[in-house]
């Protein structure tokens, strides 16, 4: 595998939506049309912070890390922070993740980031696995209100 990790290019939409769909399959989501597309049209707005890293070996779309940027009140600088990962099936288990988290971090520390992080679900013990291998869990849990 000859992998190489790059920016989204509007030219990348129809690749990156089938492995959107292949994400919200994995966590058994539907979402409308038009959030995919404001999705979409964020993560290729250079104003946006948000943005996404894809995965290619030659032509074929492996995986996508979409992240963005923000300050804390914990460090002097901005954090990074990995909203969503995901690796095609056949994939899995060959690097493509722990790539792209590498890349990440690559890119975070270029642009003088303090930290990257992330959640998972607690029940994805193969990510969970991955993830591990980065960092122990700091035993934060998540509580989210619906607005």
């Amino acid at each position: 595998m000859s992998l190489q990790i790059r920016d989204a290019v509007a030219s990348d939409q129809a690749a990156w939506r089938g492995l959107w769909q292949g994400f919200l399959g994995f966590y058994a989501t539907d979402l409308p049309e038009e959030i995919t597309a404001f999705t979409w049209a964020r993560l290729i707005d250079p104003a946006h912070p948000m943005t996404v890293r894809l995965a290619f070996d030659g032509e074929a779309l492996l995986g996508f890390a979409i992240h963005h940027h923000h300050c804390s009140t914990w460090v002097m600088g901005d954090d990074c922070y990995l909203e969503d990962l995901f690796v095609t099936a056949e994939a899995r288990g060959k690097g493509v993740g722990r790539a792209l988290i590498e890349d990440l971090k690559s890119l975070a520390k270029s642009k003088g980031w303090n930290r990257l992080y992330w959640h998972t679900d607690e029940n994805n013990a193969t990510a969970r696995k991955l993830y591990d291998s980065f960092a122990p869990s700091d035993g934060h849990i998540r509580y989210r209100i619906r607005l």
